[in-house]
């Protein structure tokens, strides 16, 4: 217990138990899988998780996609991924990878995209977007927009359909997915179909319950979104000049946005972050589904894809998918506003 404003006692957040399948698959990983992310560790971790040709080739046998790898304006690269023979114009899963801001790549994560995209027969875009803290703000949120722009100029030569388009991210890349959401509705377009946001990275805050609660504990604690959000922001982190692009939390209005799918763990620094975001999105108005995994921490269908937890999480969203790119019926009644704990 400690003591809040105007003398009130604040309750110390508590942590929820984790699923024992899912604690049994970290207690493994744990050697590789840090609880804490600190400054130092950055630039392995940006080697570590860099794009080669090998991984890329392992990743095209193992899925049976072709890959490509495109340069926008010199500034960064877009992999982009086709299953096989596609209808044309197809649709698009446009794609922004994780890693707290500070590491990762087109290819990292992509693999969670390309379920997807195979059912739909659908193309995907995976952006680059250069990383913090070498690239600080606004870069990373500037290369995301700017690789959706170049996916619409270049939909010809790509053969897709640039008003099927669904942006998807994965924690950090979640985030800025959900900044390209709202810069769309902001600047009129691209019309988006939908906002696919698993575990998303949405405020640089620490203003909620969970931002703080995890210290040493599942994947991705307290010091690690601190660490990654100071690589992006620097001394404006928690401040009054960082843009909702950047951190979506922020921004003042979230109607008419896409469609949304939102995920996340109870046992996850930015639990909190998405179910309020959600739920901002219904009081405005908007189209949410929202989904908080029990006993899951950050990245638990990534540490543990078998278990059942896992194996919920993974049908749900690729259901939502199917459902936003039209390959399943949607059902009977009014779309959205589907919150499940």
């Amino acid at each position: 217990m400690s003591t809040g404003p105007s003398g009130t006692t604040a309750r110390t957040p508590a942590v929820p138990a984790v699923d024992a399948e899912l604690g049994a698959a970290l207690d493994l990983a744990r050697p590789g899988l840090p609880a804490t992310i600190t400054a130092d560790l950055i630039p392995a971790l940006q080697q570590a998780s860099a794009m080669t040709p090998e991984a890329l080739a392992e990743l095209a046998a193992a899925s049976g996609f072709e890959f490509e790898v495109r340069s926008v304006d010199g500034m960064f690269d877009v992999v982009v991924g086709r299953p096989g023979a596609v209808a044309r114009p197809a649709p698009v899963v446009y794609f922004v990878h994780g890693g707290g801001m500070v590491m990762g790549s087109p290819a990292f994560g992509l693999d969670l995209a390309l379920p997807w995209a195979e059912e739909a027969g659908a193309v995907v875009v995976s952006v680059g977007y250069r990383l913090a803290p070498g690239q600080p703000d606004p870069v990373p949120a500037e290369d995301c927009w700017a690789g959706l722009a170049w996916t619409v100029a270049h939909a010809d030569e790509l053969s897709v359909d640039p008003g099927r388009i669904v942006v998807a991210g994965h924690s950090a890349g979640a985030g800025l997915a959900a900044g390209v959401a709202l810069r769309a509705r902001d600047e009129g377009g691209p019309a988006l179909l939908g906002q696919l946001l698993m575990c998303p990275m949405l405020d640089d805050r620490e203003r909620t319950p969970s931002s703080t609660a995890l210290d040493g504990q599942g994947v991705w604690d307290r010091t690690s979104n601190r660490v990654g959000w100071t690589a992006l922001l620097g001394d404006r982190r928690a401040g009054p000049d960082v843009s909702p692009y950047t951190a979506p939390a922020r921004a003042g209005d979230v109607a008419g946005l896409a469609p949304a799918y939102l995920d996340v763990g109870s046992v996850e620094t930015f639990r909190d972050e998405v179910v309020e975001y959600a739920g901002r999105i219904w009081l405005d108005g908007g189209d949410a589904e929202l989904h908080v995994w029990p006993g899951a921490y950050h990245c638990f269908e990534i540490v543990a894809p078998t278990a059942v937890v896992s194996r919920r999480a993974l049908a749900a969203r690729a259901q939502w998918m199917a459902r936003i790119l039209g390959t399943m019926p949607r059902p009977a009644g009014r779309r959205g506003q589907r919150p499940i704990a």
